[in-house]
């Protein structure tokens, strides 16, 4: 699924990845920050503190930047009627990162695959949000399947 789909947004995602290649590793976390208030914007200040420094500590300016620009620009849609294995998707409604449809999209692509809709904002579930004991209520039933 590419989440550019018109110029504007292919044009962003440029910028971005132009930030993340310039400013990732830099103690000061303000570049970090763009991506952090995405992924965890309901989060405390330790959570986005904590995140910030995961980020610069766990890779390269350089890698960062080439997985930001392939993970918005690889398009699976093609291959998702090829998946022959069984499937659970599972997305947050308010998801900042990636839109609710995007989650529904790649489960109904999926032949068989189950979709399981998840109450939350932060792309990475955190402690204090619904989202994970259900997740792991999910993943067991799945399992167990």
């Amino acid at each position: 699924m590419v989440r550019a789909e018109s110029d504007e947004q292919r044009e962003k995602i440029k910028a971005m990845e132009t930030l993340v290649r310039l400013g990732w590793g830099e103690e000061n976390a303000a570049f970090r920050q763009m991506f952090t208030s995405q992924f965890v914007p309901s989060g405390s200040k330790e959570q986005i503190d904590w995140f910030n420094e995961l980020q610069r500590r766990t890779t390269s300016p350089e890698s960062a930047a080439r997985y930001f620009n392939a993970t918005n620009t690889i398009d699976v849609r093609a291959l998702l009627p090829k998946v022959r294995v069984p499937t659970l998707v599972m997305h947050l409604r308010h998801n900042t990162v990636h839109h609710f449809e995007f989650g529904h999209e790649v489960a109904a692509g999926i032949p068989g695959a189950r979709f399981v809709p998840l109450q939350g904002r932060n792309h990475m579930p955190l402690q204090q949000d619904p989202a994970p004991p259900r997740i792991l209520e999910e993943i067991k039933l799945f399992l167990k399947s």
